[in-house]
């Protein structure tokens, strides 16, 4: 969470709006702040930190681990609609990647914006491919599998 903590204003200018949320009381979010988070990041998250206590968020999401008692560690991309476009559901040793975050909400909202779509590993500035008939079976044509790591 803390490294979304440091690109937080970079989220809020691409119009994004970040909710934490677990099974965690508010009063255990309060000393995490306090007596964590602030410690490794300068004035701690400065977004909202909700308390999902008995998970019924979780369990809506399909995150809620009832035999625990805990959400299992998520990541969803909501659109102003309330579609869910994206998620990503990881077990606690592995770590989310903020950087695929800004990649994907960029990849959403230029999808949102021009109706094309975004192939694997897509940034800004590089190839899209705009769907109809005319790429059924051309794909090959206007995409290379190097895109996806360049």
């Amino acid at each position: 969470m803390a490294a979304v903590v440091v690109k937080y204003n970079e989220l809020k200018a691409l119009g994004v709006e970040v909710l934490a949320v677990s099974t965690d009381s508010r009063f255990t979010h309060k000393i995490w702040q306090e007596q964590e988070l602030s410690k490794i990041v300068e004035g701690g998250v400065p977004f909202p930190m909700l308390s999902d206590a008995g998970g019924a968020i979780g369990e809506v999401y399909g995150v809620y681990d009832a035999a625990a008692g805990v959400d299992i560690r998520g990541r969803f991309i909501i659109d102003p609609d309330g579609v869910i476009r994206g998620a990503e559901i990881l077990t606690p040793e592995v770590g989310r990647n903020v950087s695929e975050l800004f990649r994907q909400v960029k990849a959403f909202q230029h999808v949102v914006k021009t109706g094309e779509v975004t192939p694997s590993g897509w940034q800004p500035g590089k190839p899209t491919l705009k769907p109809g008939y005319a790429l059924a079976g051309n794909v090959w044509k206007e995409w290379k599998v190097d895109h996806a790591f360049s």
